[in-house]
């Protein structure tokens, strides 16, 4: 398999100038690429990219109803040591919820998990789409020629860290160094007065925000964390001359001393850029979100995601001020690998995403008194799928899985893709009912990429194996 890396392009380069040629062209390349997707950014786009880490089930998220596939499911997801981790019908208590496509699927139909409750009114409201079986492939290939390895499928599938990274930035684990969301970052940052918050994510170090250029900004909680007694006075010295910004930013002669310098200083500058820009938790706009409730307990709590999304508003409310006009975000919620317990478990963590991603809608519906909903779109991903088949009281790991995309520039109210064939021994089971994808993470990307404004070339610049489909674009972005 051949991934065209960046850090193997940036080697090549190097060899060719140290060996007298040239890495100009590359360079001037990539740089006029950059430029050309930066000129055309004359409004505000944001993607938001939500990873629900540990691989969420997407069998009991998004089900199949018609009779056929319920009985399926019912079938093979009771199982007689652990009684059934099979959800109630539609209409039954705590039962699943119907949606009805705009586009019908011949002889089937559907329903969400029972946590999804405001996310099956967005979807009725045409704001949420649903994305079937997409997941991580290096080209398309059939059963027959996964199991014959006559193509090159992704590498260690099934491992959580690899899987991953291979959603993040098409590589594996140990060969990944940029991200496809960094990538797009890197095209977008030249038309953005302040580039250091082109990436942000407020999940700490992300692999997918890592550009090849761009750095991503990290916030661990709900505002930009200054490094301690830096702001104010300190031993008697006025703010002005506060002498620890002195020891910590000063100027170097020493080369690791003054590398180590021009970072602390760039991120004393940024914190202090977008603390100043940035909305003010519980402002107009962007109130605190009500707690949510726990399925499984009734009881009100606290919702860590809706919180992380609260940041993400709070700075595209400061984008003026910054003058951006392009971002890239990751939020994320763990706690989705559900071998045991999964009923109870995966009803609380769907309750927090739906909870969640109907909290940023409303948001986005009024922040600063204008409907951003068309401006900025959320993506959930996830490290896989799950298998369809219990290990007794949860599923182990798969491969393909369902996602939901959010926004007033989502061509909702619909499932895109073809639902696959609800059972085991069909021609997309590559094993206990997990699921050979039949869209690509890289078809997905480029979708949301080509909304946010870059061409043909820049796209395959950012996913290495999109020449690979036919079809790059799903169609789920107005």
């Amino acid at each position: 398999m051949h991934f065209d890396s960046p850090s193997r392009r940036r080697f090549i380069g190097k060899m060719l100038a140290l060996a007298g040629g040239s890495s100009v062209p590359f360079t001037l390349n990539l740089a006029a690429m950059s430029n050309a997707a930066a000129a055309g950014a004359t409004d505000y786009k944001a993607i938001v990219c939500l990873f629900l880490n540990g691989g969420n089930d997407h069998f009991n998220t998004v089900l199949a109803t018609d009779s056929t596939s319920w009985n399926e499911y019912r079938r093979v997801r009771t199982t007689a040591d652990a009684g059934s981790i099979a959800l109630p019908a539609a209409g039954a208590v705590g039962g699943v919820l119907p949606i009805v496509p705009s586009a019908p699927q011949a002889g089937r139909s559907f329903a969400l998990h029972p946590s999804l409750r405001p996310l099956k009114d967005l979807f009725d409201a045409g704001r949420v789409a649903v994305l079937a079986n997409v997941g991580t492939l290096v080209q398309p290939m059939t059963l027959a020629q996964y199991k014959s390895g006559s193509l090159a499928a992704p590498p260690r599938l099934f491992s959580h860290n690899d899987q991953q990274a291979m959603w993040q930035s098409s590589q594996t684990e140990q060969a990944a160094n940029a991200g496809w969301g960094g990538r797009l970052g890197d095209l977008m940052a030249s038309g953005n007065g302040s580039a250091a918050f082109t990436c942000v994510s407020t999940a700490g170090n992300a692999l997918f925000l890592s550009g090849r250029s761009v750095r991503q900004y990290q916030l661990s909680g709900a505002t930009t964390a200054p490094i301690y007694n830096l702001a104010g006075a300190l031993f008697g010295a006025p703010a002005s001359a506060n002498p620890l910004r002195q020891i910590v930013a000063g100027d170097y002669s020493d080369p690791f001393q003054k590398e180590h310098a021009a970072v602390t200083a760039r991120a004393i500058n940024a914190q202090a850029a977008l603390s100043g820009a940035m909305l003010g938790a519980g402002a107009a706009g962007v109130a605190d979100p009500l707690p949510y409730i726990n399925p499984n307990t009734g009881v009100a709590a606290v919702n860590p995601l809706a919180l992380q999304l609260q940041t993400v508003a709070r700075i595209i409310g400061g984008r003026n001020a910054l003058g951006i006009k392009r971002q890239v975000f990751y939020v994320s919620l763990g706690g989705f690998d559900s071998h045991d317990f999964q009923l109870h478990n995966q009803a609380d963590q769907l309750a927090k995403v739906a909870h969640a991603m109907a909290y940023f809608d409303g948001v986005m519906a009024g922040l600063q008194g204008a409907d951003m909903r068309k401006q900025v779109t959320l993506f959930t991903a996830s490290d896989f799928g799950r298998t369809f088949t219990s290990n007794g009281d949860g599923t182990d790991h798969g491969w393909g899985s369902h996602h939901f995309i959010m926004g007033g520039a989502v061509k909702g109210k619909n499932i895109y893709g073809s639902m696959p064939v609800t059972g085991l021994g069909h021609e997309l089971d590559v094993g206990s009912g997990a699921l050979l994808p039949t869209t690509s993470i890289d078809q997905y990307g480029a979708t949301l990429a080509s909304w946010f404004g870059l061409s043909a070339t820049q796209i395959a610049d950012v996913f290495p194996n999109i020449g690979n489909f036919g079809t790059r674009n799903l169609g789920f972005m107005a």
